[in-house]
């Protein structure tokens, strides 16, 4: 179905607990009264980063942005906005200098200078519904891996872009999975580390509500580079809507024949499964991660040897955290030179970072 109008509400954890989800059914309900149910859709997006704003909606094509909306905005917009093409300016962000609205969030001093990547398509997109993130180019990449390229030229190109881990130790991504891919085993396996245990840091969090299947296909590059064919994702039980938009991203990649086996018609195969944490902030270190999935107390223990030799179950494992995998279909869809040139000389590409507490402004 063609919509003329889309309705963007965050659906990420911070507007739920203010209620999005309230908005999104006042608003559908108020086009349904209106018999524009076939003409607008709305549309429970990931986090859109500026939670401070939030619940967040955004009308779409014009892309204005409303800031704070509650439930009993919702017939207001309708009617203004969707009916009479007039924006509800109460509801505008305001400028804090200018002391003006800005209706458009590219317009906006928290929006205007950044470049997302990791990011790309949180906020943009139902994480529920894998159609539009393959309208995206989702699993593109690994399409392009497994059925064009062999796994040491994907090494090679993650290697060449110079991702760091984004987990805090800033490991050469591509020197990792080499490290994975070298050893030789009966099984091997990938593991997100998606313990984000650092207090106020919601960045990996924001990831998997917004974007599941980023980190899936990711994944399954990494998977297919380093001869894994079993996946894991540690998750903090704290995370429950992370945890249920995965599934459900684990589930549909699954029917789409995009986890499983003979994927795209090759001989390679990968199955994901979720492993839960119980918020041990120790757990974050690949090595104590690894002995609480096992079923043991999460201790570090001193390397070598390294995961990469002999991690999960003594097997090769290469462990990589949400933000680091986020990065790679985009790297291999634009290229490594893409990636490369943006950032520092010593650290390529982007950082997601998370905001808390009092913060000065400049």
């Amino acid at each position: 179905m063609s919509y003329k109008m889309h309705i963007l509400v965050c659906g990420g954890t911070g507007c739920r607990a203010s209620a999005s989800h309230q908005i999104i059914t006042r608003l559908e309900e108020c086009l349904k009264e209106k018999n524009l149910e076939d003409e607008v859709q709305v549309i429970a997006t990931g986090c859109f980063g500026f939670c401070e704003k939030g619940p967040i909606v955004k009308v779409m094509p014009d892309n204005t942005f409303y800031v704070q909306v509650k439930p009993d905005d919702a017939e207001e917009i309708v009617n203004e906005h969707v009916i009479k093409g007039r924006k509800v300016e109460r509801l505008l962000y305001k400028d804090p200098e200018k002391k003006e609205a800005v209706s458009d969030s590219k317009h906006m001093g928290f929006y205007k200078k950044q470049l997302r990547i990791a990011l790309r398509n949180c906020g943009f997109i139902d994480p529920e519904n894998i159609e539009e993130y393959i309208a995206r180019e989702g699993y593109s990449a690994l399409a392009k891996c497994i059925t064009e390229m062999k796994p040491e030229e994907v090494i090679n190109e993650i290697k060449l872009s110079g991702l760091r881990g984004r987990g805090g130790g800033g490991f050469p991504t591509g020197l990792k999975w080499e490290f994975a891919s070298k050893y030789q085993a009966d099984q091997k396996y990938v593991v997100c580390n998606a313990d984000e245990g650092d207090p106020g840091a919601f960045m990996d969090r924001s990831i998997m509500e917004g974007d599941p299947h980023s980190v899936i296909e990711a994944m399954a590059i990494c998977g297919y580079s380093i001869g894994a064919t079993k996946g894991l994702v540690y998750i903090r039980a704290e995370y429950p809507l992370a945890i249920q938009r995965l599934k459900t991203a684990i589930h549909q990649a699954e029917e789409f024949g995009l986890l499983g086996e003979n994927i795209f018609g090759t001989d390679f195969s990968f199955n994901i499964e979720l492993r839960y944490g119980a918020g041990a902030f120790v757990c974050g270190e690949e090595t104590a991660l690894i002995h609480s999935m096992e079923g043991h107390r999460g201790e570090p223990t001193m390397k070598p040897p390294f995961p990469a030799e002999s991690g999960y179950l003594n097997r090769p494992t290469n462990v990589n955290n949400v933000e680091t995998l986020a990065n790679i279909p985009a790297i291999i869809m634009k290229g490594a030179n893409w990636f490369n040139k943006i950032g520092t000389e010593r650290s390529k590409g982007t950082k997601v970072f998370a905001l808390a507490g009092k913060i000065n402004n400049v």
